[in-house]
């Protein structure tokens, strides 16, 4: 039976951050805290833990090259393609407005850049996921900018080219949504929860929280039904998923119709549908959203989130 084994204190305190796992290490990038500025324009911060010697370190300001430096921000993502982590979405305190520039992390060398990319670059947003299968980029959902709407397209970048594309998607789409995931297993992306509205792409104040799984074929580029042969979790947004031995995790997350924060732990599996509430020995993490939650070897490690 998984147990909560480890309880640590002294770690950035953050909401909406993105996080990497990179070997023993984990790469924490932005977020917000409420005791802190985001009204000066400001680096993003870099914190850096080591899952070895369970401590964690900051990354010092870039002096130099600052336009390569992306603003502090939250709602973004970051994904690991080889050594490098690619990070895209938009900042919260850029006085410029919405940004769909994407960064480059060597964590190698801890450096930043600012490839030069082409083709139909997404519009910014946040709350959106982002996935990868082989060297391939994918961005679905969030909510846009400057539509001023929830999104339910799919863009994929060719991190081989450094060329962008929106996705012609076969089949029903998901519906428009925020703050879900969207997890790869095999060549599928397995989308789960989110905030969404019922009247469609508009925020009317009508909030729903999808509970079915929708899956992406990321080589036909088709949209289809997921297997469901048990009840699923209680819908949701700001919560974790992770792939482990072919199956979907999904920890935590918050439904605004409930008032109701989870620090449930869910096990989906793609060839039966079947749904299960895992049982964690152990003392747990309180009731969260709005956390990370990176694989490292055979464990989990999540930290940062609200209730």
């Amino acid at each position: 039976m998984p147990r909560w084994t480890v309880h640590l204190e002294g770690g950035p305190r953050r909401v909406n951050h993105a996080a990497v796992a990179v070997g023993h290490r984990v790469f924490s990038f932005g977020g917000y805290c409420s005791e802190e500025d985001y009204e000066t324009l400001r680096q993003i911060d870099v914190h850096v833990f080591n899952a070895v010697s369970l401590r964690w370190r900051k990354l010092p300001p870039v002096i130099g090259c600052q336009s390569k430096v992306p603003y502090m921000r939250y709602g973004h993502t970051a994904v690991l393609i080889d050594d490098i982590i690619y990070i895209w979405g938009w900042p919260r305190n850029d006085t410029e407005g919405a940004c769909n520039v994407l960064y480059i992390f060597h964590t190698g060398t801890e450096q930043w850049a600012t490839p030069q990319v082409t083709g139909q670059i997404p519009g910014a947003r946040d709350g959106h996921s982002a996935c990868v299968l082989e060297r391939t980029m994918y961005i679905f959902g969030g909510y846009e900018q400057l539509a001023d709407c929830f999104s339910n397209d799919i863009h994929k970048l060719d991190t081989k080219s450094m060329s962008w594309a929106l996705v012609k998607a076969k089949g029903s789409a998901a519906r428009w949504r925020d703050f879900h995931s969207a997890t790869v297993i095999g060549q599928k992306m397995f989308v789960f929860g989110g905030r969404a509205d019922r009247s469609g792409p508009f925020h009317s104040n009508s909030e729903i929280y999808c509970n079915r799984i929708r899956v992406f074929d990321l080589m036909t580029e088709s949209w289809l039904d997921a297997a469901q042969s048990t009840a699923p979790p209680e819908g949701r947004r700001s919560h974790s998923a992770f792939a482990y031995h072919g199956e979907l995790y999904v920890f935590g997350g918050y439904n605004a119709r409930l008032n109701r924060h989870f620090q449930d732990l869910w096990k989906y599996t793609p060839d039966s549908g079947r749904w299960q509430r895992v049982e964690v020995q152990g003392k747990g993490p309180c009731a969260r959203r709005r956390q990370c939650c990176c694989i490292v070897g055979d464990k989990i490690l999540l930290f940062g989130g609200t209730r």
